[in-house]
């Protein structure tokens, strides 16, 4: 990242900083007009997100990603937002060619076999997506909350993404989730019913379960795997060294 970049990420992170979530995202959509995006997967985080932007009317543009595999309940929950706010959520999935060409030569569920075939998968019908979902896009919301894992605690609320050229901002960075739920529940926020079966972090369905009393916010995403390997490519961090995708700024 040069220092023209690393200044505006960190004038970013001076001015939002002590800010409360909604003022995070009305002063970044007052700085970068028509050109922020928020990515919602329906989970509370999201949801509590998406309350904030169309309930205040912010000029956000908000999508998600069908990857195709997603639970019954998370598009149950996709559609309750449609009915409860009115406002759109544009859909993207992945290349039904490069899903046709993965299932014919490795099957359904190839991701079980080892972490590259995972991350193959993830690949494919997360990572590529997004990609068209943010082209023109300079700020990217996220309902990523530093409590979430162990890699997320060495985030920061402002992010430098390389790989895809823009800046990851996380208003709800700070908030708990006894806090995120509390908030729901105030607003009478429609919820994906699966946090309620012991799902905490909700992906496709054949790579998350609930977690167990006291198991770590990630354990129920890919579970078969090694803890230090569960990110999709999605959010990755940098807190050993540079990243591909998420940079640190220079000192």
């Amino acid at each position: 990242m040069d220092s023209t970049l690393a200044a505006q990420v960190n004038d970013l992170r001076q001015e939002l900083a002590g800010l409360s979530a909604l003022e995070i995202i009305r002063a970044v959509t007052q700085r970068f007009p028509g050109k922020v995006a928020f990515s919602t997967s329906f989970g509370i985080e999201d949801q509590a997100l998406s309350h904030l932007i169309f309930t205040n009317e912010l000029p956000v543009r908000v999508f998600t990603l069908d990857t195709g595999r997603n639970f019954q309940e998370t598009y149950s929950t996709w559609n309750k937002t449609l009915l409860r706010y009115g406002q759109p959520i544009e859909a993207f999935a992945p290349l039904a060619a490069s899903v046709e060409a993965l299932v014919t030569q490795k099957g359904p569920n190839s991701f079980y076999e080892s972490i590259d075939n995972r991350k193959e998968c993830c690949y494919i019908r997360k990572v590529e997506p997004l990609a068209r979902a943010l082209a023109g896009t300079h700020i990217w919301l996220t309902g990523i909350r530093a409590e979430q894992s162990a890699n997320r605690q060495h985030m920061h609320a402002v992010e430098w993404d390389a790989g895809h050229q823009l800046i990851k901002v996380h208003p709800l960075f700070e908030w708990t989730w006894a806090d995120t739920v509390a908030f729901t529940q105030q607003h009478g926020v429609p919820v994906n019913p699966l946090h309620q079966q012991g799902f905490v972090s909700i992906g496709c369905a054949p790579c998350t379960r609930a977690i167990k009393p006291g198991e770590d916010f990630r354990a129920g995403r890919w579970w078969w795997e090694n803890a230090d390997a569960k990110e999709c490519g999605l959010h990755t961090t940098a807190h050993q060294g540079l990243d591909p995708v998420v940079e640190e700024l220079p000192r």
